[in-house]
């Protein structure tokens, strides 16, 4: 796919049919390759951008063709803006807008200069990653189930990277990062998407051990036999109106030579949730097979693990069944025993995450997490909090929360942070029956599904990541298509890469 050519002159050794230039807006004259391709073609490039042909605004794409002055067919110019203004993620941007272009013009073969696309605060290895990633993203297709016709599509084969640095090998293997991250969201999305009769439980407990297999992770995954031995009442209890059998999905990536440090990822795998007795609404219902998005982004998260191998434990926790209506489904009203011993008592039926949730972190506990981020489309509330772009997060624990910070900013996947306070943990553990109750009221809905899973979480380092409003968007973008985003997937990702034992 990545070819790195050390390229001393651009054109001379492009082999590829399209050519691809970087333009920041400058006052001075072209420079590097720039100003070799306008010598090349007789000053013509400059005599475009002076009249307004060639634009080196932020993220526009324009088409030259050469007619035969070169030995490259066509260069494509990537407008980079102002070089005071550039950053890793709007050079990332900038390199979706092109291949999205190029995919459209149904072109294989391309070559990038990629030193024009470098200034002081953007270096080779840098652009490489982002150039990949941004590849991987953004022409993401969704499996669909559509009749096909038997032309074979044109997609872009292979990208080759033309610089004049000597660190060819630091390059390459930020090509491969890059391209690791973005096919690791890309598996979060395939999953998400996914229509539900296809991805029950059992079908996500089988791509969890194809993915142990393929990185040799170590894998567990419990029957219901299981879980009523072990107890994992509040998992059971969502399970008890399905004909699918329920399944708790245990990865483990040791990447050190004692089981200590354990960072836990635990995703919220309701492949359905019609919300039970407490019905969704016939517009509400639609969509709900999403509601394994947090499973989705912690496979995709350990996709990517298993592609860079940190030096990190890791243990991966899915708590999966879907949550359906029959005459022997959980009703409100009743009390359940979660795995910890917790007893809960049922107020809403389609606040049934938090449930599943509780039981696989005290399932990662068990398997020596001491660390734990749960992941979920949880609650309709942080949407009303946050919109559609902003992951809610709840947190314990100050040094941990701010290593998740800083790895959503790196991944351009925004996080806001909601507050526990103690009049919280009263509503959450407000029950004359039990020990807590499952849903204490509209009133901060998002904060109260969160300070009931950090009940579990309970003194063990511990971020809620709520994606009820990032995990899907209704909107195309230059770096995917609408549909699932595979949010958190590469914030994971980077956490474990980046963790520091504070």
């Amino acid at each position: 796919m990545f070819k790195v050519i050390h390229a001393a002159n651009t054109i001379e050794l492009n082999d590829n049919d399209t050519l691809v230039i970087g333009l920041y807006q400058k006052t001075s004259k072209l420079t590097g390759y720039a100003k070799e391709l306008d010598e090349r073609l007789n000053g013509q490039i400059t005599e475009l951008m002076k009249d307004g042909d060639l634009s080196t605004k932020y993220k526009s794409v324009t088409k030259l063709h050469t007619l035969g002055k070169l030995a490259v067919k066509r260069i494509f110019f990537v407008g980079l803006g102002k070089e005071a203004d550039i950053t890793f993620l709007r050079v990332k941007r900038a390199f979706g807008e092109l291949f999205q272009t190029i995919q459209q013009a149904k072109l294989q073969h391309i070559s990038v200069a990629i030193d024009t696309f470098l200034n002081e605060r953007m270096n080779d290895v840098e652009a490489a990653h982002a150039l990949a990633e941004a590849f991987s993203l953004s022409t993401y297709k969704i499996l669909d189930y559509k009749q096909k016709s038997n032309e074979p599509e044109k997609n872009i084969e292979n990208i080759s990277v033309l610089t004049e640095s000597e660190e060819s090998l630091e390059i390459k293997s930020a090509l491969e990062v890059g391209y690791a991250f973005g096919e690791g969201t890309n598996s979060a999305r395939t999953l998400t998407n996914m229509p539900p009769n296809l991805l029950t439980a059992t079908e996500l407990a089988s791509y969890s051990i194809e993915l142990a297999k393929r990185y040799q992770f170590e894998y567990e995954v419990l029957e219901k036999e299981d879980m009523e031995r072990l107890g994992m009442g509040a998992l059971l209890a969502v399970n008890k109106g399905s004909e699918e059998p329920p399944k708790m999905i245990v990865l483990k990536y040791q990447g050190k030579e004692e089981w200590t440090d354990v960072i836990g990822l635990v995703g919220k795998g309701i492949t359905y949730d019609t919300g039970g007795y407490s019905i969704k609404p016939k517009d509400g219902i639609v969509g709900m097979k999403t509601d394994m998005g947090g499973a989705a982004s912690v496979l995709g998260a350990m996709q990517i693990i298993g592609e860079m191998k940190p030096e990190q434990n890791v243990v991966a926790v899915i708590p999966s069944t879907d949550n359906m209506i029959s005459g022997g489904a959980f009703k409100p009203d009743d009390v359940i025993v979660s795995l910890s011993g917790k007893t809960i008592e049922v107020l809403n039926t389609d606040a049934e995450g938090r449930l599943a949730l509780a039981d696989g972190i005290t399932y990662a506990k068990f398997h020596g997490a001491n660390y734990l981020v749960d992941v979920a489309t949880l609650t309709g509330g942080v949407i009303i909090a946050l919109g559609t772009e902003t992951t809610g997060a709840m947190t314990n624990n100050e040094e941990f929360f701010e290593q998740v910070l800083q790895a959503s900013h790196e991944c351009d996947e925004p996080v806001w942070r909601l507050p526990i306070f103690e009049g919280d943990k009263k509503r959450v553990r407000n029950s004359k029956m039990a020990d807590l109750n499952n849903s204490p009221g509209r009133e901060g809905h998002a904060i109260m599904a969160g300070t009931f899973i950090g009940e579990f979480a309970e003194g063990t380092p511990w971020v809620h990541l709520d994606i009820a409003g990032t995990a899907t968007t209704s909107q195309k973008t230059e770096l995917g298509p609408t549909g699932a985003t595979g949010v958190m997937a590469r914030t994971l990702a980077t956490l474990v890469e980046n963790f520091e034992v504070k």
